[in-house]
């Protein structure tokens, strides 16, 4: 775990204070009057004087870094700058670096799990898609983990296998819907999750919960099991509106018919037909809801 911050104090302030360093040496001042200005001791002044300490070549080239050095050594060397102002000029330049630029690359490339975020957003933004993304995956393991500590629950896996799935708060793809590769099966009597859980692995219990979602449920989570009348009847025992539906092809309609006709339905199922076997399908606020309601089945 490294956090932007590292980068900003191991990388962007060696690399900006040696710089700056450099530009007031050139301008007159003593090692003293340097140490003073940049509020850091002689001896470290004396490191970056003799390139004991290590530069990040990006940022040495980065044109606006070059181009704060200068405006900030020459407005302390006029006067017309005062040391807080030139903190002021680095950290802004240091937060817009840190947005989807210089820094957040820095950062991308020294934590490689970043990179299929792109550099686009900005970490500290409590908003930002990779948060909502990170905490879509961690509600997702928590319910996991519910199912694989449920005992019984393997023999609510139909053939298919089961998927445990959530989706993003403004969800409209399957890629906004994040859930267990390969699904979750049965070894041995036993629930396994094969693998760690990610996003647009799911296809038709993704297409479920989106479907519920455009048809106007604001659920984020879904499930699906085996059905048979003993799962329906333990989940309406549970409180769940229950109502079934029908179409393998048209996913979307299918479910908007069957919500049409019973609005609060948090069960969705079909009995099969040729070629289909019969599931029900879950839907909840979270994972764990999810997760606890079909567990809350074999107890």
């Amino acid at each position: 775990m490294k956090f932007i911050e590292e980068v900003v104090v191991d990388e962007f302030l060696p690399t900006y204070r040696s710089m700056l360093a450099a530009d007031l040496r050139d301008r007159g001042f003593t090692q003293s009057e340097v140490a003073q200005a940049l509020g850091i001791s002689q001896s470290a002044v004396s490191k970056y004087a003799h390139g004991d300490v290590a530069r990040n070549d990006a940022i040495l080239d980065d044109d606006r870094v070059q181009e704060l050095v200068g405006t900030v050594g020459e407005g302390l060397a006029s006067g017309d700058m005062s040391p807080v102002q030139a903190l002021v000029e680095a950290e802004v330049l240091i937060r817009r670096l840190e947005r989807g630029d210089l820094l957040a690359t820095i950062h991308r490339d020294e934590v490689p799990e970043l990179a299929e975020y792109g550099s686009d957003f900005a970490i500290h933004d409590p908003e930002s898609d990779l948060r909502t993304a990170e905490r879509v995956l961690s509600s997702l393991r928590r319910g996991l983990r519910v199912l694989e500590n449920a005992s019984g629950f393997a023999r609510l896996i139909p053939n298919v296998g089961t998927n445990l799935v959530a989706c993003t708060p403004d969800a409209d793809s399957i890629d906004d819907v994040a859930g267990v590769p390969g699904r979750i099966v049965d070894v041995k009597g036993r629930a396994t999750v094969p693998a760690e859980p990610e996003f647009g692995v799911s296809e038709y219990v993704a297409s479920v919960l989106l479907a519920a979602r455009a048809a106007g449920s604001d659920v984020t989570a879904a499930i699906n099991v085996r059905y048979d009348e003993d799962v329906l009847a333990a989940l309406e025992a549970q409180g769940h509106e229950t109502v079934e539906f029908e179409g393998e092809d048209d996913i979307e309609t299918a479910v908007a018919d069957a919500l049409g006709k019973r609005p609060d339905a948090t069960v969705l199922y079909q009995t099969g037909s040729y070629g289909v076997e019969p599931i029900v399908y879950v839907l909840a606020e979270d994972s764990v809801s999810a997760a606890e309601a079909v567990r809350n089945v074999v107890r």
